[in-house]
């Protein structure tokens, strides 16, 4: 496996940042097209409360960096467009949003959170199109492989779709950044290590991977029926074993970019050792630090992911 900061270097030449970006996109799991309210885990904002919403694009922009400016002077980015599913909308306004940003100097990579049921004839034709001006990556929400926890989660397919949509996205040349989550109710730790083996099964695997550990949050489904009835979430000792075990199962060219996630504190209801950032990040560093690979030493990746802009 290899680190994002390691591989973020080589290929760019320099350590470059995510802009968190609203596209003003919603969902279909949550606009009534597949069911209303979202996967039960799913937070009002759709995983992008700390996206920047308001304004035109420059503004938005500005006020992403305005955020991380305290810890870095970089000069180029990754536009992250984070909340909900950002192919699901209207294409030429989509084209238009998308192609304003990627040709922005500042920006050095174009990154879409979605889900896999969104990616239409005239979306996969865009992210072709984006994809020969500068590097594009899709960030597909799997969760898990397991189809009785993704109904469950009211994730709102099954996994044939996703294994569809992946194809599709990789015959097409664009890198896919795979989401999953660990500790989802009911998942035995063979489940979460199972997700990790169809993931590795892919041909070709996938580019990225970002693991993320259940948080219950306030507003969810999920954390309204963790109110009532509590069910038993990971410790950090758990969740970071199990994050050892599947970077033993994924591609050595695989790229970690996230080995946990910061929810929002205002929002958390558990586990609490969330919070705690820098002993989370310290205990994960301490598992994982010899599972890294350098980027030099990792097989040979496509040339639509690796190569430099410009």
């Amino acid at each position: 496996m290899i680190r994002l900061s390691d591989y973020l270097k080589a290929v760019f030449g320099e350590k470059i940042y995510r802009l968190s970006l609203s596209s003003g996109c919603t969902c279909p799991n949550r606009d009534g097209t597949i069911m209303s309210g979202g996967c039960t885990f799913c937070s009002e904002g759709g995983s992008g409360e700390f996206a920047a919403q308001t304004g035109d694009l420059s503004e938005r922009i500005e006020e992403a960096k305005a955020r991380i400016r305290q810890k870095t002077d970089a000069k180029r980015f990754i536009a992250y467009f984070q909340s909900y599913s950002n192919t699901y909308g209207d294409p030429d306004r989509l084209r238009a949003l998308y192609m304003e940003t990627i040709r922005r100097e500042d920006i050095a990579v174009l990154s879409l959170a979605t889900r896999p049921d969104c990616l239409p004839p005239g979306i996969m034709a865009l992210l072709a199109d984006l994809n020969a001006i500068k590097p594009v990556w899709v960030e597909l929400g799997l969760q898990t492989s397991c189809e009785r926890t993704a109904e469950a989660i009211r994730r709102g397919y099954p996994l044939d779709v996703f294994t569809k949509g992946y194809a599709a996205l990789k015959q097409a040349g664009i890198g896919v950044i795979v989401h999953i989550i660990l500790g989802l109710p009911g998942e035995s730790r063979e489940d979460m290590l199972s997700t990790a083996r169809y993931l590795a099964s892919l041909d070709p695997p996938p580019d990225g991977i970002k693991i993320q550990m259940l948080q219950v949050l306030k507003g969810t489904a999920l954390g309204d029926r963790y109110l009532k009835d509590p069910f038993p979430l990971m410790t950090l000792g758990e969740y970071a074993a199990c994050v050892r075990d599947i970077a033993g199962i994924l591609p050595p060219r695989t790229v970690l970019h996230r080995m946990t996630g910061d929810g929002p504190r205002a929002l958390l209801i558990a586990p609490e050792w969330c919070l705690h950032k820098k002993n989370v990040l310290n205990t994960m560093n301490r598992c994982l630090q010899d599972c890294f690979v350098p980027y030099e030493l990792a097989s040979a990746r496509p040339e639509t992911v690796t190569r430099r802009p410009g």
